[in-house]
């Protein structure tokens, strides 16, 4: 019994082994040779202030709904601690 368990442990490592060395190129790993540079065009000033305007009233919409809704759940909170328990 205890032959064949070490027999399927070595197995089980041979199959990891092969399972690493596969995946070790796939996964980012530390290879040089890939490297992760992009070729961006070149943006004008207007295109640069027409997107920084942008992304700010994105942020500021995207804030304002968080606060909303903060607001709305701490007041529903609020609602159902007054009707369950004071009630």
């Amino acid at each position: 019994m205890a032959i064949q368990a070490m027999n399927t442990a070595i197995r089980n490592n041979n199959l990891m082994r092969t399972k690493r060395e596969r995946f070790k190129k796939t996964l980012g790993g530390y290879d040089t040779g890939n490297s992760s540079e992009f070729n961006l065009p070149k943006a004008s000033e207007k295109q640069l202030r027409t997107i920084r305007k942008r992304l700010k009233t994105e942020r500021q919409l995207w804030w304002l709904k968080m606060i909303t809704l903060t607001i709305i759940g701490i007041v529903g909170v609020i609602v159902l601690f007054y009707f369950l328990v004071i009630k």
